[in-house]
């Protein structure tokens, strides 16, 4: 569940180059594949995971949720930022799966941004 409701200021950006960055590779990801999203993250360790969701007969899985797994994976203990990138409109509450997901893995005050794929801030949720 969202601590809080998500900010759809379509103008505001991000003032952190680094959040400019997992943004910029999340765009990738979705544009590279075609995909119907794409994400990436940040660790404490100031490491980055791009990737797209996985829709497949047994497996689902969303971007945000994929791009966490390869962190974990990858031997992060916590996340500082995450980016979405998506054709569709964000909804909080349909972030909520994502929003579980990076809490569970942890992080002090982590952002996720949502953007459209020419990288429009759609919406920013803190953790």
């Amino acid at each position: 569940m969202s601590t809080g409701p998500m900010s759809t200021e379509p103008t505001s950006t991000p003032s952190d180059p680094e959040d400019v960055k997992i943004i910029t590779l999340a765009r990738s990801a979705l544009a590279r594949t075609s995909a119907p999203q794409g994400a990436c993250v940040r660790d404490t360790d100031g490491r980055t995971y791009a990737a797209t969701n996985v829709a497949l007969e047994h497996l689902t899985l969303s971007a945000v949720a994929v791009a966490v797994s390869m962190a974990i994976s990858s031997g992060a203990t916590g996340l500082e930022a995450v980016a979405v990138a998506t054709d569709d409109d964000p909804d909080p509450y349909a972030l909520d799966g994502d929003l579980d997901v990076v809490r569970d893995l942890g992080g002090e005050g982590v952002a996720l941004w949502a953007v459209d794929p020419r990288g429009v801030v759609r919406g920013r949720v803190l953790t």
